[in-house]
């Protein structure tokens, strides 16, 4: 994690600082993501470097129970002769364990962004949570559409499921109790519309009827949780006849 300091509230002032391009980290349940971050800050007295930690927690900086430090090398750059911004990357991957750059089951959702700076004088200053960033277990949605070829005013049965990383088991499993859209666009179409929204089982299938009318493409979507991202299903054609 970062070097600790003895006082902060003077030094440089953190003026921006992006987090995985302003995207969520999405982690899969085996492979490792990647990621980068930047910190950008000013002091009058020049800045030596920047550093950032992300930290996990219901409380105080001091009582994280998970953390995600850098990985690879501090790259920094100045913009002036008092503002510097400095780059690196970072990596997360799923572990029961949960030590630092791991993460658990329990740590999906809410995670702290905590940057710091030394001036060129050395002088330290951070902020414990400058901002929050979700760290979210990846999604998985299927469709199926049958039968195929269907007469039309007959009867379409959709199934499909709903899944997501088990970090604690590195395999990806069904998500119970989700609301999930069930939606069509006509072949020739690039739009989809909503049809009816079916909610998840206790293993995350899914499964709805609807008359069939023209040929087209049924998919299911979902819209996502804090602790888990948006899904779009590949989209099913059903030929009418």
């Amino acid at each position: 994690m970062a070097p600790d300091a003895s006082a902060a509230g003077d030094g440089p002032k953190i003026t921006k600082v992006v987090v995985n391009g302003g995207k969520n980290i999405v982690v899969g349940p085996t492979a490792v993501t990647y990621f980068t971050v930047s910190v950008t800050a000013s002091d009058p007295a020049g800045v030596k470097e920047t550093w950032l930690d992300i930290w996990h927690g219901s409380g105080s900086y001091d009582d994280h129970d998970g953390g995600i430090a850098r990985s690879g090398e501090l790259k920094c750059a100045a913009s002036s002769s008092t503002t510097t911004t400095c780059t690196s990357s970072f990596q997360v991957k799923a572990d029961a364990r949960a030590y630092t750059n791991e993460v658990t089951n329990a740590f999906a959702g809410i995670w702290h962004v905590r940057p710091g700076a030394i001036s060129g004088n050395r002088v330290q200053s951070w902020e414990d949570s400058y901002s929050t960033v979700k760290v979210q277990r990846a999604s998985q949605l299927t469709v199926n559409a049958t039968p195929e070829p269907v007469t039309k005013g007959k009867t379409v049965t959709v199934t499909g499921k709903l899944s997501r990383a088990n970090w604690d088991t590195h395999k990806y499993a069904g998500y119970s109790g989700q609301p999930v859209k069930l939606q069509f666009r006509k072949k020739g179409s690039t739009t989809y519309s909503t049809i009816k929204t079916v909610t998840t089982s206790s293993t995350g299938t899914l499964k709805t009827t609807v008359k069939a009318s023209v040929d087209g493409y049924y998919r299911y979507s979902f819209a996502g949780t804090s602790t888990t991202p948006a899904a779009n299903s590949s989209g099913d054609l059903l030929d009418v006849r």
